[in-house]
């Protein structure tokens, strides 16, 4: 279990919040609402935020943008991980990440399953590394964006959590960049 412990700083991570849907407004935005909360809630700053239609060309051009972005460290998108034929957020992250996060998309429908049983396998949520850049696709629903975050990310992108956290990678992340 992760776990804060001895002193070291907190450093607030600079995070974009992309809603991937054909319907949904920032009124209606409720599961990109709760990201904004929790970001915020955690000492985190909301970089960003857009809606993004549920298209592979669209979604690559704002992930794009964040990630040329040295004010932008992650990206959490919601919506467009599941099975219908409008859902290509992996897709599109896929084009854009030089590295995967398999454990991530591992422990959230283990996360998941605890709760939603079976139905998890319908969740392609999935993680990457581009340019630098964290990169997290989580279902659209309001309740995974909650376990993903309250289970994982809280703690993956606080620079107290012990043994280790995707934070204090940050200043290494871009190395092979020269």
């Amino acid at each position: 279990m992760s776990k804060i412990e001895g002193h070291r700083d907190f450093v607030p991570v600079r995070i974009a919040v992309m809603t991937v849907s054909d319907t949904r407004t920032l009124d209606t935005d409720k599961s990109g609402n709760v990201l904004v909360e929790r970001i915020e809630g955690a000492g985190h700053v909301v970089a960003a935020r857009d809606i993004v239609k549920d298209d592979v060309d669209d979604i690559v051009a704002v992930l794009k943008g964040w990630i040329a972005d040295d004010q932008i460290d992650v990206v959490i998108a919601t919506g467009g991980t599941g099975l219908t034929g409008r859902d290509v957020t992996p897709e599109a992250f896929a084009k854009v990440q030089e590295k995967e996060i398999p454990g991530f998309g591992e422990l959230f429908r283990w996360i998941s399953y605890q709760k939603i049983k079976t139905s998890t396998i319908q969740s392609r949520a999935c993680a990457g590394l581009a340019h630098g850049t964290y990169l997290f696709a989580l279902p659209g629903s309001t309740g995974a964006c909650k376990d993903a975050w309250d289970d994982i990310l809280v703690h993956q992108l606080d620079s107290r959590t012990h043994p280790c956290n995707m934070v204090e990678l940050m200043p290494r992340l871009k190395e092979h960049l020269g």
